[in-house]
């Protein structure tokens, strides 16, 4: 990741006459962390070749992309090569326990059994049947993306980051806040699971701690250039990353993992949040006679 994007890097700065931007170092680490410990270096190679030229140096470098380059990266390899990112093959690779870890949990990853959960089964009781009891979903200590089944670690991160002033908490915050807004309604009405939306009854607190939406939320949406600059829409953006994780998980089944459209999604808002945002601000200042 790091050797191919510094290769764009130094290439574009080098033809543009600039200095190169330390932001691959953020880039090209974060990327791999979205990624299954499989994958085909082949395939990161030309993930980040995407990331970094179309998600970033096309639109200027460095501080004028809109889009987060390390989920540019993640969603080209998502698309372009599935085998690669899902499935038994991928994520028993790395158990030691072959076929048989397959057999015994009937999926890959939490949110892969949580989706086969029916009518007469309860999606949290299906996860802590096959082994993805609460702590287990929190320590991380499960096959998936290489930094994103860790919910604990990714939370010591945020910590960090708020306290350093390099992330804004009212993102994080606001994506929690909206994730659990939306799961909660159907949660304490216990809507059945099964049919269009095996994943409305799943909890609130499991949606926060499985899948990728800790590490999205943290290290992903708090991008400083492509999420709002504004505190109130940080609110918004944070909070609408949160809610349309939660509707992609229910009512996409096909694709569990919500948390990277949700925040490509409000990358391409984030501009107008701020515009609409500042538009407001003005109507409420006096106007000079």
């Amino acid at each position: 990741s790091y050797a191919v994007g510094f290769f764009w890097e130094t290439l574009f700065a080098a033809v543009r006459g600039h200095d190169i931007s330390e932001g691959l170092l953020v880039t090209g680490l974060l990327f791999p962390m979205t990624l299954p410990p499989t994958i085909p270096l082949w395939q990161v190679a030309a993930g980040i070749s995407f990331g970094v030229v179309i998600g970033k140096e096309v639109f200027g470098g460095t501080g004028r992309n809109f889009l987060n380059p390390a989920l540019t990266a993640r969603a080209f390899v998502f698309f372009a090569y599935p085998a690669s990112m899902s499935g038994d093959s991928v994520w028993t690779a790395v158990t030691g326990a072959g076929q048989a870890m397959a057999d015994g949990i009937s999926a890959a990853t939490p949110l892969a059994l949580a989706a086969l959960a029916d009518t007469t089964q309860s999606a949290g009781k299906l996860l802590a049947g096959g082994g993805y009891d609460g702590l287990t979903l929190l320590l991380g200590t499960y096959p998936g993306s290489i930094g994103s089944t860790s919910a604990l670690m990714c939370l010591v991160g945020a910590i960090l980051l708020i306290t350093t002033g390099i992330a804004s908490y009212r993102i994080i915050c606001g994506g929690i806040l909206g994730l659990a807004a939306a799961a909660a309604p159907a949660w304490l009405l216990a809507l059945p699971a099964g049919g269009t939306a095996p994943f409305q009854a799943l909890s609130p607190a499991h949606h926060l701690i499985v899948g990728g939406f800790a590490l999205g939320i943290v290290y992903m949406a708090t991008d400083p250039v492509s999420g709002p600059g504004m505190n109130a829409s940080r609110w918004i953006y944070g909070f609408a990353i949160g809610a349309l994780t939660y509707l992609i998980r229910v009512f996409n089944p096909a694709y569990p993992e919500g948390i990277m459209l949700a925040i490509l999604l409000m990358n391409v808002f984030a501009p107008l949040l701020d515009y609409f945002m500042i538009k407001a601000r003005l109507k409420k200042r006096v106007p000079n006679v």
